[in-house]
């Protein structure tokens, strides 16, 4: 089918998370007419183990399984569950933990990490009277049983933000990444600033290798972590010590037991004096890495993807893969011919739509593929992707007025 140009792109600023309201609409030029390939013929709706109103899904593949987590509400009520999908069917979905004490984000949502039967994740729990004051909370579970319950990932005992966690396994164990806000309430304004943090979580929940890595990162983007045949690596959206200051996409690496200096990928050299909440994703294959983001470097936004052939110590080109329009909100995940899958937000017509589309090594990538109307409101929140085998699954939020339910569909590519 043909889709005419698209008009409107929301861009969502934020001068910090405590300016969560403020919201500007950016016209830009009409795009050229182009076509939008379909596969929803193709496309297979898996029913969900969730009850009630349910959301901020949470994707991870391994073992030949998707794993999932989401959020049950039950008036002031949260419940984070997790089950996992082996193709056919769902196990018995387990509560993993509950709390009135939350701070409930559409873009901060829990993470999760699997190792083996091992399940980690993590809730955002109020610490104080300040609207985003909170810490993190972990969980670590192998099968039924509790190995470690609601236990503190940042242990600066500072009342202040904490949170956009990614998690990866590695080894006998897990590495985490977060932002963290103690240096926010420092006096001195030129320490006053959100920090990156990594650590490293055993499989009896014991905590090590809390290190700062970046002193200095853009306030409520999310970040992405992953595991290369060198290690782990983490990206995020950095903030240069410059005026106007420049927010653009950075990697950091685990190289001979320390943290590598940031390198920026992309530079885009985006100006911007606020937080767009449009983090990166990020899938490794070996020695390959991919990264996808979102940028609206000249008032154009887009969606760009990035490989590297060397554990993320060098990166190929950006590919534009967009419409035309993009909102952002990225997932990425690799294909097994090396081939990456991205997916995001975006209008089309009169409709905000979830795309897909398969990007190539050599720049090179397929039409985007439109799986599902939605919606571009905070609340549909950021949608989920893996590739297991062959099989793509994808999982969302779906709005309906005040009530929203995790929906989820699968679909194979040639």
């Amino acid at each position: 089918m043909r889709i005419t140009g698209l008009v409107f792109f929301v861009l969502i600023f934020f001068t910090s998370c405590k300016k969560s309201n403020q919201t500007e609409v950016t016209p830009v030029a009409e795009q050229p007419t182009l076509e939008v390939a379909t596969i929803n013929a193709s496309l297979t709706t898996i029913e969900l183990p969730s009850t009630g109103k349910s959301h901020l899904p949470r994707l991870k593949s391994s073992g030949g399984k998707v794993h999932m987590t989401w959020v049950e509400q039950e008036d002031k009520m949260a419940i984070l569950k997790y089950a996992s999908y082996d193709s056919a069917t769902w196990s018995q979905p387990r509560t993993i933990t509950s709390g009135d004490n939350w701070f409930v984000n559409w873009a901060d949502f829990p993470a999760l990490g699997i190792n083996g039967d091992y399940v980690l994740t993590n809730i955002l729990e109020k610490s104080a009277a300040g609207t985003y004051d909170y810490n993190i909370k972990l969980q670590l579970t192998k099968g039924d049983k509790v190995i470690k319950d609601d236990f503190l990932l940042n242990t600066d005992g500072v009342d202040a933000e904490h949170g956009f966690v990614s998690i990866q396994s590695y080894d006998g164990g897990f590495y985490a990444s977060w932002l963290d806000g103690r240096n926010t309430k420092n006096e001195d304004k030129s320490k006053n600033q959100m920090t990156l943090r990594n650590a490293y979580i055993d499989l009896a929940g014991n905590k090590t290798q809390d290190t700062e890595i970046d002193n200095r990162v853009c306030d409520c983007c999310n970040t992405a972590t992953a595991i290369t045949n060198n290690g782990p690596v983490t990206v995020y959206r950095d903030r240069s010590d410059t005026t106007p200051e420049i927010r653009d996409m950075a990697i950091v690496r685990w190289v001979d037991g320390a943290w590598s200096k940031p390198m920026a990928i992309g530079n885009d050299n985006w100006e911007l004096n606020g937080c767009p909440v449009n983090g990166p994703a990020i899938a490794t294959q070996e020695e390959n890495v991919v990264v996808s983001w979102f940028t609206a470097e000249g008032d154009i936004p887009r969606v760009l993807t990035a490989f590297s052939n060397d554990n993320g110590a060098s990166f190929g080109g950006a590919i534009r893969i967009d419409n035309g329009n993009a909102i952002g909100r990225i997932d990425t995940d690799f294909m097994r011919d090396g081939s990456a899958l991205i997916s995001w937000l975006e209008p089309v017509g009169e409709n905000v739509v979830l795309q897909v589309a398969r990007v190539y090594v050599d720049g090179t990538h397929d039409a985007p593929v439109t799986v599902t109307n939605t919606s571009a409101e905070r609340q549909s929140g950021f949608p989920q992707l893996e590739v297991v085998g062959d099989t793509i699954f994808v999982a969302w939020t779906d709005l309906n007025g005040d009530n929203s339910e995790v929906k989820m569909i699968r679909f194979e590519m040639d």
